[in-house]
């Protein structure tokens, strides 16, 4: 609790953040309905695959064949994902146990809230690696990526700013960790 003389200025700083927050929970729900109503049966099936529960187990298996089949480079490929993916994933918990944001379709578990996405998160996450490690690639995982992010709306599973903000936290920590490496000599390439 502020202390009598800075009440004021904290509930100035309160209805400044609810101020902002406004108009982004309005589009929000803008956005929910018109996804909502424009929902088709043929679309159900793809973006529920997009969305796939096991998703974790998928990328898993994916980035051990990273390592395993691409060459030399395929194990710095792969460490380097991981390495993008741990501090990733650990900010989208952190927020997610601190904001506790009910989800569209309802739900509300502070560990599993809306806010923000982590399918969102991990799948920029790991386009920008593997997009950067090989660029000719690159079209097809943002597409790939821009597709898991938006079938979380599809399946009103989460906001658009959810899934904004997942995204951002997957190409900004994904970028810094890179450039992290990098600092420290890491490569894609083997030094022999």
């Amino acid at each position: 609790m502020p202390a009598a003389g800075s009440v004021v200025p904290y509930l100035a700083r309160v209805a400044l953040a609810l101020a902002l927050l406004a108009p982004i929970d309005r589009l929000d729900r803008d956005v929910q309905r018109a996804v909502q109503g424009a929902r088709r049966p043929e679309f159900e099936q793809p973006m529920r695959t997009a969305s796939g529960t096991k998703q974790g187990t998928l990328v898993f298996a994916g980035l051990l064949a990273v390592a395993i089949v691409t060459g030399p480079a395929g194990p710095a490929t792969a460490r380097a994902a991981i390495a993008v993916l741990l501090p990733v994933n650990a900010t989208v918990e952190l927020l997610k146990l601190s904001v506790n944001r009910a989800r569209p379709d309802g739900e509300r578990r502070r560990s599993n809230s809306s806010f923000p996405s982590s399918h969102a998160a991990n799948a920029t996450a790991l386009a920008l690696v593997l997009g950067l490690r090989w660029r000719w690639l690159a079209p097809p995982l943002w597409l790939l990526a821009g597709t898991v992010s938006f079938s979380r709306i599809y399946l009103n599973r989460h906001f658009l700013s959810d899934v904004l903000v997942g995204m951002a936290i997957g190409v900004g920590l994904g970028w810094l960790t890179l450039r992290w490496l990098r600092s420290r000599g890491w490569t894609w390439h083997p030094t022999t």
